[in-house]
């Protein structure tokens, strides 16, 4: 009976107050953090025990390697989350829902896309506060782009699909971090420092550049409903995906350019 009892206040408060639509924003945001915090912590714990070069690494290496490991977890997430929505999920469907594609959400989707709020705002700000070892002021500019795009869609519901869309280019990052961990632990010349890089180049072709002009092309087959969107998220869908496209064509151009230096090197 103690145990029913203290059960049922908790359910009622996270029913009524941390899972209801309008607390669902916050509460995913925070969730967004705190897992981050949790696989910082749980990555120097787990490194320190099962990679022996971990410990003799610098302090600031051990730290990125940390953050690469949260920047993973989150990639994984949202990959997930961002395929499912836009590919198999019936909310963004053209036959599924009457209604403007543009104005669709569920309580899920925004979910996820606050716990994509909280991992950009742990990793910029970790990106500034250790400037500019952990990156450029290339990356300041996407997460703020990111953050911009990802919140306004999380708060009010507007271009969710399109926001996806582009989450899905995050499904290479394990990849760029798998090559940086290799690089850093000298398996440089290893044949899975090799492999990994063919990896990126196709996984960033198809996210990061094929998949980008489908998006495009939706948002013209779609302008009808595109153009309904209020004045700062029609601004958001044009101008956040453009300007992304050009660092992921810049970004492509040097993953290109390392893979011929690689693969001559083995020649």
């Amino acid at each position: 009976m103690g145990i029913k009892s203290y059960r049922n206040p908790a359910e009622l408060l996270v029913k009524e107050y941390l899972l209801a639509d309008s607390f669902i924003p916050y509460t995913s945001i925070i969730c967004g953090i705190c897992a981050c915090k949790m696989v910082y912590d749980l990555t120097q714990l787990f490194s320190s025990v099962y990679f022996k070069s971990y410990p003799s690494l610098p302090k600031i290496q051990r730290t990125e390697w940390s953050n690469r490991s949260i920047s993973t977890f989150h990639a994984m997430f949202i990959t997930a989350m961002s395929l499912y929505f836009v590919f198999w999920s019936n909310l963004y469907s053209d036959n599924q829902y009457a209604g403007m594609v543009t104005f669709r959400s569920s309580a899920l989707s925004t979910f996820s896309l606050g716990a994509s709020v909280g991992y950009f705002l742990s990793d910029l700000g970790m990106i500034i506060w250790f400037y500019p070892s952990l990156g450029g002021m290339e990356y300041v500019l996407h997460h703020l782009l990111s953050l911009a795009a990802v919140a306004y869609s999380m708060l009010t519901g507007e271009g969710q699909l399109y926001t996806f869309m582009v989450l899905i280019s995050e499904t290479t990052t394990p990849g760029i971090n798998l090559r940086w961990y290799l690089d850093t632990v000298g398996m440089k010349r290893s044949k899975a420092y090799l492999v990994n890089g063919v990896v990126i180049f196709v996984a960033w072709l198809v996210a990061r550049v094929l998949l980008f002009m489908y998006l495009f092309y939706h948002i013209y087959l779609h302008y009808d409903q595109v153009k309904q969107m209020h004045s700062y998220g029609l601004l958001l869908i044009f101008v956040v995906p453009s300007v992304l496209s050009v660092m992921n064509l810049f970004w492509f151009g040097k993953i290109i350019r390392g893979l011929r230096k690689t693969l001559a090197k083995r020649q």
